[in-house]
């Protein structure tokens, strides 16, 4: 449906509350192989959502 690109900070946005929300949910089960899934995608989406302010801050004069 391409409404949010994959390089917008929405997207990554998004991508880490849905993984807060599921390493929240998968703590509150005990089910820490899927906790630790979740707060790896979280650190790759804070990764990835770093990288996009530092080219932002870059581009500005």
């Amino acid at each position: 449906m391409k409404l949010i690109r994959a390089d917008s900070i929405s997207f990554q946005a998004l991508n880490i509350m849905g993984g807060l929300c599921l390493a929240v949910t998968a703590l509150d089960t005990h089910d820490l192989p899927n906790a630790a899934a979740n707060v790896l995608w979280m650190s790759i989406g804070l990764f990835a959502l770093s990288r996009q302010f530092s080219k932002r801050e870059q581009k500005q004069p």
